[in-house]
């Protein structure tokens, strides 16, 4: 099919000074050269000077045709980011529609994780005892990790629209290695509940929290510096290449690197996640089993379970298991789902281990607050009551450092 321009090139620019970030795209109508009469196809397009490799093309990522009829087009380009490009399998684009909702999401999302997980890093690393346990040291790691990956998406399109190529692989290279760094942590987390609560009197790791900081952070670095020493040009904006889903978007571009170190990494841990999420809820099932008789309240009891349960699934990434089914016509409901719990990951993690666990409240009430909700004294444990190396209430010992789990277990 051939297409031919039927407007004027129009451009704008303001001496001194470059426009950038305006909350509404400009509007812009087109008058056509020759009418429109045979009502053909319109598409709004701008000059990409980054295509065919530098040599330019014309670009319609982003750019959306407002209205048309015989004498004029009314168009507006607005390059919009989701959360879920990340890991999207196809890589390809979506209705205009979605992606705006889907951004929506992502930044809204990401923004609230961004503050609550700067939260709760505060809190635990303010208050000594709260981070004294393995659980909580590797929790901070795991925030930590996460707060960066939605810092540099939310950075990215902005960034990206400096079009300076090596500043782009930069940020691409650090979107990377934070998302790889974020399931490397979860893993770790998988591990360490497996260690706590299978493996508890078989098993003792000298030096464990410095092996799980090497691991955590020293195995995505590997990964970026292979990929790097290949061919940095992995690496940059999506308006270089022909298929643009990544427009304004520093990322990977190939697809076979994107394929290789990001979805098989994820979906490798995916399934070591999914297997000890499984073996440990069947352990916890047994420990309860063996402890308590069973309750005329097994309703209360289901809730807990079903609480335990999503608590673990938000902290060990089962969530991001959502974009393995995001294909064919499913694909926009699974990128939806995807987004809303990805993006509220730390806001969730906020929720089961700062305002919901009881350690951590009392510890903020008797060091940050005043007046009535100030707790005058607070040991931690009851007097005459030594810890037991299980507990049917976390309220009553807390090593193991989950909120929800109906039963805990001694600190590796």
């Amino acid at each position: 099919m051939k297409e031919r321009l039927n407007t004027y090139v129009v451009s704008a620019s303001i001496e001194n000074a470059s426009i950038q970030n305006l909350n509404e795209p400009v509007t812009i109508t087109l008058q056509h050269i020759d009418q429109n009469t045979g009502n053909a196809a319109v598409h709004c397009v701008f000059w990409d000077f980054w295509k065919n490799n530098g040599l330019g093309g014309w670009n319609t990522s982003g750019c959306e045709m407002e209205y048309t009829d015989m004498n004029y087009t009314i168009c507006f380009c607005n390059h919009l980011t989701h959360f879920g490009v990340l890991l999207d399998l196809s890589r390809t684009e979506i209705d205009i529609t979605h992606d705006r909702i889907l951004t929506l999401i992502s930044y809204a999302g990401c923004g609230a994780s961004s503050l609550f997980l700067g939260i709760t890093l505060v809190t635990y690393l303010a208050l000594e005892k709260l981070r004294r346990d393995n659980p909580s040291k590797i929790l901070l790691n795991l925030c930590a990790a996460l707060l960066m990956l939605n810092v540099v998406f939310l950075a990215n399109s902005w960034l990206s629209s400096f079009n300076q190529p090596g500043f782009c692989i930069t940020v691409a290279v650090l979107l990377h290695y934070f998302l790889l760094a974020a399931f490397t942590w979860m893993c770790l987390e998988s591990v360490n509940f497996y260690l706590a609560l299978v493996k508890v009197f078989n098993i003792y790791v000298p030096k464990y929290i410095l092996k799980c900081c090497i691991a955590g952070w020293g195995i995505p670095a590997i990964v970026i510096t292979i990929v790097l020493i290949i061919n940095k040009d992995f690496y940059g904006n999506g308006s270089h290449s022909e298929s643009n889903p990544f427009s304004n978007f520093c990322w990977i571009q190939e697809n076979m690197v994107f394929y290789i170190s990001v979805v098989a990494y994820i979906f490798l841990i995916f399934l070591t996640n999914t297997a000890m999420f499984i073996t440990v809820l069947l352990q916890i099932h047994a420990m309860k089993t063996r402890t308590q008789k069973r309750s005329r309240f097994w309703k209360k009891g289901f809730l807990q379970d079903l609480k335990s349960a999503f608590s673990l699934m938000l902290l060990l990434g089962l969530t991001w298991g959502f974009v393995f089914f995001a294909w064919g016509a499913v694909r926009i409901f699974f990128l939806y789902l995807f987004s809303i719990f990805n993006t509220l990951q730390g806001f969730f993690i906020f929720v089961f281990h700062c305002l919901m666990k009881e350690e951590v409240v009392k510890q903020c009430r008797l060091h940050f607050c005043w007046g009535r909700f100030r707790l005058s004294n607070y040991s931690g444990k009851k007097k005459g009551s030594p810890q037991q190396p299980f507990c049917i209430a976390l309220d009553n010992c807390s090593s193991i450092g989950l909120y929800l789990l109906p039963l805990t277990v001694y600190t590796i």
